[in-house]
């Protein structure tokens, strides 16, 4: 049963003409919630109380909000074919041993030892952040003098960067027309 309450399946379908299904509002929150525009926008608001979501009046903006939750939500959970196409190659020859990682912007390298690295790795990948945790550097650190294996998710997990920020880009061009006419405005 989901939970979201009556009333806001009654405004959806009353202003969309069609009743969303609980997975479309749930990956429609997911997109806005990662909009940069919406989080810098509302981010002191956002550290008192919880987020208040804008419900575009556009179905099609909803709808292609949704569609891109929904990316970024199998991404998230890892799965998809966009994995069978790492966007970072790891090389070098040793033990795979994670000592000290060591990113070079220049050569858009990360390194988990003196020997073995990535590559491919840009400044905007590397600097991600989520909770405010720079997420391939944590990863790293918090596994150092463990052995890096090929079906590590850390490989997933850069991919997962690379393509979460181009999807982000997306939401931002449609977040700004969600907020031209919302649901609340009519």
């Amino acid at each position: 049963k989901p939970n979201i309450a009556p009333v806001v399946f009654a405004q959806l379908e009353k202003a969309y003409g069609n009743k969303p299904t609980p997975e479309q509002i749930l990956y429609y929150c997911y997109a806005i919630l990662y909009s940069n525009i919406f989080r810098e926008k509302y981010a002191e608001f956002l550290k008192i109380d919880f987020p208040r979501i804008p419900f575009t009046s556009d179905y099609n903006l909803f709808l292609q909000m949704a569609g891109l939750g929904e990316e970024l939500g199998q991404l998230h959970l890892l799965k998809g074919k966009v994995f069978n196409k790492p966007v970072a190659k790891f090389r070098g020859n040793g033990d795979n041993l994670i000592e000290k990682p060591v990113f070079e912007a220049d050569k858009k390298c990360l390194y988990i030892n003196k020997t073995q690295y990535f590559e491919g790795i840009t400044q905007q990948i590397w600097e991600y952040h989520i909770g405010g945790y720079q997420v391939l550097k944590k990863y790293l650190d918090s596994r150092k003098g463990r052995i890096l294996g090929h079906d590590d998710d850390y490989f997933k997990i850069i991919t997962a960067i690379y393509e979460t920020i181009n999807i982000q880009t997306q939401i931002d061009t449609i977040f700004n027309k969600v907020e031209i006419k919302t649901i609340s405005d009519q």
